[in-house]
């Protein structure tokens, strides 16, 4: 299964705390708004999410439809495909895409120990 390109949103406690931290490993920003609470962070290999006051835990994230730099890719697996997939095999959602639409849609599931795994189409 094709869930898209991946990165770790963190939940933050002080956003210019963790980017200063993050810009010390290396990292540098790539999207975001500091005074709207996120950034997204990137170096070589690698995509962060800074997240303050939006999520309550670190969340693994997956977007369809986006290359590394966030740029549309011309083929990838809708996220209702994706959930369709994911009910088939047993998993259980807690939030769900609206299938009745198409573009821009997300599914949230848990794995195992409760970490939130956040599948977010913005194409």
């Amino acid at each position: 299964m094709d869930l898209g390109n991946f990165s770790v949103s963190l939940a933050v406690k002080d956003l210019a705390a963790s980017k200063a931290f993050y810009e010390k490993l290396g990292f540098e920003i790539f999207h975001g708004q500091e005074d709207q609470g996120w950034l997204i962070m990137k170096n070589p290999n690698c995509v962060i999410g800074l997240f303050q006051g939006m999520f309550e835990k670190n969340t693994l994230t997956f977007n369809p439809g986006w290359d590394a730099s966030a740029q549309p890719l011309d083929k990838f697996t809708d996220v209702r495909d994706i959930q369709k997939k994911l009910k088939a095999a047993g998993i259980a959602l807690v939030s769900e895409a609206d299938e009745t639409t198409s573009g821009p849609a997300s599914c949230t599931v848990l794995d195992p120990d409760g970490n939130p795994v956040l599948i977010d189409q913005h194409v």
